[in-house]
């Protein structure tokens, strides 16, 4: 039995190619923060996985020249959002058949295993300040991993914690102060300077 194959119009050939441009160079930044906020890595590649069927589905939308990652972040937040806090009642209900093979080729990008991927973020910091930073209450945690390790501005944080950006402000400054704190024995053991004017 031959297999029916559907043919893609150029128009859909060419959405595909645009959204893997655009989108998919984010994958490990994505799933970094997906592990952020689940604590688990088969939970962050499933809001992983759903951000990009979302952002696929919804890509037409997409205002091109504006940042894709944070369009992408704000996405997969809201996913967070919606699927692990307000909607734990029920699993959501999204058909991966109709994109399953889109994502299967986009998969390819990420990391070879999934080990490697949850220590990717991990690998990037030493482990008391990997440490230090995990202690910190999520509303610090997070605006700093957005801001000093994603490299967001204040407007595209604000947008994506849906906050005003004083707020932002305000969180990144009593994190850091917290981090900054934790972290005073580690930086004079490797030589940093810290002193600082408050």
């Amino acid at each position: 039995m031959k297999e029916k194959k559907q043919m893609l119009t150029a128009q859909e050939q060419l959405k595909q190619q645009e959204f893997h441009q655009e989108a998919v160079a984010h994958i490990n930044s994505l799933y970094n923060y997906a592990l952020h906020l689940t604590m688990n890595p088969d939970d962050a590649e499933d809001l992983v996985q759903e951000t990009y069927l979302k952002a696929y589905k919804f890509f037409d939308s997409f205002e091109r020249g504006t940042n894709c990652k944070a369009w992408l972040f704000k996405i997969l937040k809201n996913n967070y959002i919606n699927k692990f806090r307000k909607n734990a009642r029920e699993p959501g209900k999204v058909d991966y058949d109709l994109i399953k093979d889109f994502y299967h080729t986009i998969k390819d990008v990420q990391s070879d295993t999934t080990e490697a991927e949850s220590d990717f973020f991990h690998s990037l910091l030493h482990e008391e300040v990997y440490q230090a930073l995990q202690s910190l209450p999520e509303e610090f945690r997070e605006v700093i991993q957005l801001c000093d390790i994603e490299g967001f501005t204040y407007e595209e944080i604000a947008n994506m914690v849906e906050s005003p950006i004083g707020t932002v402000r305000s969180r990144l400054y009593r994190g850091r102060k917290l981090l900054r704190a934790k972290l005073e024995d580690y930086a004079k053991k490797h030589g940093y300077d810290t002193e600082y004017g408050e």
